[in-house]
């Protein structure tokens, strides 16, 4: 019996340390703007209240920087009468998959020049949308939101790990994935049943 007790102590260790017990390092969260350095994927397995907050950083910050010269990093830097600028915010509450006729004249093309394509197979983290779905509900509404109505079409391009969220220059629209994983966290998903 001797014999057996260390050896069943050190396979309980291993079993509590295995399942998180005492040992685990405990993960640190990421702010919002680390997570936007991040691919999506990273997003993609983080809990939907995790991604909510993020989102509502970002929302936070973009209130916070709205029309600031884009000489430093901002989270939405958009051309405007040849000047770069942070774009004007938008309220944390804002459901930016909801575009009923937000954008609807807008010509988008989300078909890559050469970068990134959209991903089309459907994420049950978006919403059950695919990236592309997503893309252009984001771009449709944000660009309804700053005001812009070009006269051409948008190229929509995927910037995975871009130090901003979205980015409007020379009449193309660059979207970070990763928001797109944060900005779906708000919404019908994320609202309690009672309040539906």
């Amino acid at each position: 019996m001797r014999r057996v007790l260390p050896g069943l102590l050190l396979s309980l260790v291993a079993v509590l340390t295995a399942c998180g017990g005492a040992g685990t390092p405990v993960r640190a969260t990421m702010s919002a703007r680390q997570a936007l350095a991040h691919p999506p994927e990273f997003l993609e397995f983080e809990s939907p209240a995790t991604r909510l907050e993020m989102f509502r950083e970002v929302a936070r910050q973009s209130d916070v920087e709205a029309g600031q010269a884009a000489q430093a990093l901002v989270l939405f830097p958009i051309s405007q009468n040849g000047e770069l600028l942070a774009a004007p915010g938008f309220d944390a509450r804002m459901d930016l998959f909801q575009a009923p006729d937000a954008g609807k004249g807008l010509q988008l093309v989300l078909e890559a020049r050469a970068g990134e394509r959209w991903p089309e197979d459907r994420r049950e983290s978006l919403q059950g949308l695919s990236e592309r779905e997503a893309a252009e509900l984001v771009a449709r509404t944000l660009l309804a939101h700053w005001g812009i109505q070009p006269e051409s079409a948008v190229q929509v391009d995927r910037a995975s790990s871009a130090p901003y969220a979205v980015a409007y220059v020379d009449g193309i629209l660059r979207i970070n994935p990763a928001f797109l994983y944060l900005a779906a966290a708000y919404g019908p998903a994320s609202m309690p049943a009672a309040l539906q």
